[in-house]
């Protein structure tokens, strides 16, 4: 069986989180924020995840969906699957769509029981929004066998 690396991103108006996957997948590591000056100027976001993945091997990418709590989707949602469909097409690489409701204030509240205070959390709480999107998904993979291969054929077919 290949070997599946995943990325995951927490694409917002203003930065994108980006985590990665372990090499035996079984947790997703914050690996940093990108920021822009601008919610369109997205070159140097899409040069940077470029690099990222060439650089770690990535297969696939996760990119959290953020849906409204009554699971419809709103602007942000729909600005978040246009970039997921330019990325699939930059990169050649499947980008699978996940759930994200209620990720950033997971993260803010991991980072309140540690004890970071909010000044310090503004710069990480992208990185850890894409590491509880992507551990989630990761999970979820580990319990659907049959999703996880099927992802791995269809990066193999990319």
């Amino acid at each position: 069986m290949e070997e599946l690396r995943l990325l995951g991103l927490d694409f917002g108006a203003a930065t994108v989180g980006v985590a990665c996957s372990d090499g035996l997948f079984l947790t997703a590591q914050p690996l940093t924020v990108i920021r822009r000056k601008h919610e369109t100027k997205l070159r140097q976001t899409y040069q940077q995840i470029e690099e990222i993945i060439a650089e770690r091997k990535i297969t696939a990418l996760v990119l959290g969906l953020p849906k409204r709590l009554d699971n419809s989707i709103g602007d942000r949602a729909e600005k978040t699957e246009a970039f997921a469909a330019d990325l699939e097409r930059r990169t050649g690489l499947p980008v699978v769509l996940w759930d994200e409701r209620l990720t950033t204030v997971e993260a803010h509240r991991i980072l309140d029981a540690g004890g970071a205070k909010r000044e310090q959390q503004e710069s990480v709480v992208d990185k850890l929004a894409a590491t509880i999107i992507l551990q989630s998904f990761m999970d979820y993979l580990s319990n659907n066998p049959e999703e996880k291969e099927a992802l791995i054929r269809r990066a193999a077919e990319l």
